[in-house]
């Protein structure tokens, strides 16, 4: 049957969706703003190296953990209930984060970060699905929280960079506590509140198997892409597959199962949700590469390196939303393979990026690719939130983000550990013998810097010039991956997805486009 057009959103919609984006901007943010910060930190509080990562990664874990449980409660006690909790809970958490006297306390408080980011990240992308439900105005709102979710991720630095030329360590957090006052005041006035007409019991079973499986799983492939195997993270990577596998049987058996298993195995929206991946896949693990080379290899300081990788967003500004006006007139199948394509070709172009190329070279192969990447993610997280019933937009958001997750740890793994093979076999041929810490230096471009600032100027020269070149040859072969698997994306696209759209309505969706309950 064809879907009607539903209502238009007006201007109280659309300031909504502004109030929306808000936290989206900050709990992407979040993600990155600690990478400057951290030495301070370390000066401060002084952690072991072991608590110094669990700093950096017990946001990222959490909020991983704990999406899908966080999307399906939305789903049942309301998605701006669940909204507004977030924002108290970020923002508490926020304070306590900046005044934290010790280790262990910022690890427990980051945290917290991540249960009230995961409270906050799919609710954002599930009331876009109730509040537009003209299918061209909810292109435009997912292109827009696709664009704010990816600029965050690269903002997080540069805000970080500058209020640290400024103020102390804690300030990185409390940037957040405006904007959470801010949604918690106006959301109530400005957001319905929308949940599932029917009372549906929560499966806390099924949350704790979820939460245990996701973390189990990107706990592993971090490790593995840190330190290399080990059977540790394997079989990490093993108990979450396990746990996985428990937890996809249980819901069989539910009468309202946490993740609806029939909607994922529909093209429209299980499609996109592994589309989702692999551009997540190539973003995050190539994005390691691109900060190293432009502090390390270029020698830009931490805070212009992080202004210098906003210029991609130009990209992105021109790509998203070239891409939703095409999805109109073609089929988005085509248009989102065209986009993966075309960040295959970026991936490509910097393969001819050397450690002596002009900056503009390599941004401009990275602006190809991101840009790419972003028009596609769009019609992806449009297609899959077109595809859900407005009861289980919530469930839906937090599976892709979920998927999205898990596309990032993946990629810092495989693309990270191409890069690391093939610096270690160049600088295992090109380093000069005699050379103290030589393992060190044969291990990482970090270890050969920190080695060559002890060495005679002459040595130090012919290290730093081998290490730079090695690392700019594994990034040229992880870009190489990257290509292949962006190859991979538009292939999928054109075949699996040609013909998906939201022209028809998904069986079990209502025939009113309105969500099953909206209370003022």
């Amino acid at each position: 049957m064809e879907n009607t057009p539903g209502p238009r959103a007006g201007r109280k919609e659309w300031t909504a969706l502004g109030v929306l984006m808000l936290p989206l901007l900050l709990v992407s943010m979040d993600v990155s703003v600690l990478y400057f910060a951290i030495p301070y930190i370390s000066r401060d509080l002084e952690p072991s190296a072991t608590q110094q990562l669990w700093i950096l990664d017990m946001y990222g874990f959490v909020l991983a953990g704990l999406l899908i449980t966080m999307g399906a409660l939305g789903d049942r006690i309301g998605r701006r209930t669940l909204v507004l909790a977030g924002a108290v809970l970020f923002g508490a958490a926020s304070v306590a984060a900046a005044y934290a006297h010790t280790a262990g306390l910022l690890i427990a408080v980051r945290a917290l970060l991540g249960l009230g980011g995961a409270a906050l990240m799919p609710s954002t992308l599930a009331l876009i699905r109730n509040l537009f439900h003209d299918e061209e105005q909810r292109g435009k709102a997912v292109t827009l929280w696709t664009a704010v979710m990816t600029t965050g991720i690269s903002l997080g630095p540069v805000v970080s960079g500058l209020l640290l030329e400024h103020f102390w360590w804690g300030s990185v957090f409390l940037i957040n506590l405006p904007a959470m006052v801010l949604l918690i005041v106006l959301v109530p006035f400005l957001v319905p509140e929308f949940k599932s007409a029917t009372r549906e019991r929560f499966d806390l079973p099924s949350a704790a198997l979820s939460l245990g499986a996701v973390l189990l799983v990107i706990h592993g492939i971090k490790e593995w892409a840190r330190h290399g195997y080990e059977p540790l993270p394997a079989l990490s990577i093993g108990m979450g597959i396990v746990l996985g596998s428990v937890f996809v049987r249980r819901q069989k058996h539910l009468a309202h199962p946490v993740i609806d298993l029939d909607l994922l195995g529909r093209r429209t929206f299980g499609g996109p949700v592994f589309a989702n991946l692999l551009a997540m896949f190539a973003t995050v693990g190539m994005a390691v590469f691109l900060t190293q080379y432009l502090q390390s290899v270029l020698g830009l300081s931490p805070f212009n390196a992080a202004l210098w990788s906003m210029v991609p967003a130009a990209g992105v500004a021109v790509a998203a939303p070239a891409g939703a006006v095409l999805a109109q007139r073609l089929d988005r199948a085509y248009v989102m393979g065209g986009g993966f394509l075309l960040s295959g070709c970026g991936f490509l172009w910097l393969t001819q990026v050397r450690a002596d190329s002009a900056l503009w070279f390599t941004l401009a192969g990275v602006s190809l690719y991101a840009g790419g990447l972003v028009s596609a993610m769009t019609l992806a997280n449009e297609l899959a939130l077109g595809a859900a019933p407005p009861e289980r937009a919530g469930s839906a958001a937090a599976v892709l983000e979920s998927g999205q997750e898990l596309g990032g740890a993946l990629g810092m793994a495989v693309l990270g550990s191409i890069g690391a093979a093939v610096y270690s076999r160049d600088m295992a041929d090109a380093l000069p013998s005699g050379v103290p810490q030589a393992e060190a230096v044969r291990e990482t471009l970090g270890g050969a810097t920190a080695a060559a600032a002890q060495l005679p100027e002459g040595v130090a020269d012919a290290v730093l010039t081998a290490a730079r070149d090695a690392f700019t040859h594994g990034m040229s072969l992880a870009a190489v991956g990257a290509a292949v698997v962006m190859a991979g994306a538009g292939l999928f696209s054109f075949t699996w997805l040609r013909g998906a759209g939201t022209t028809k309505r998904p069986t079990g969706a209502s025939a009113d486009p309105r969500p099953a309950t909206l209370a003022p």
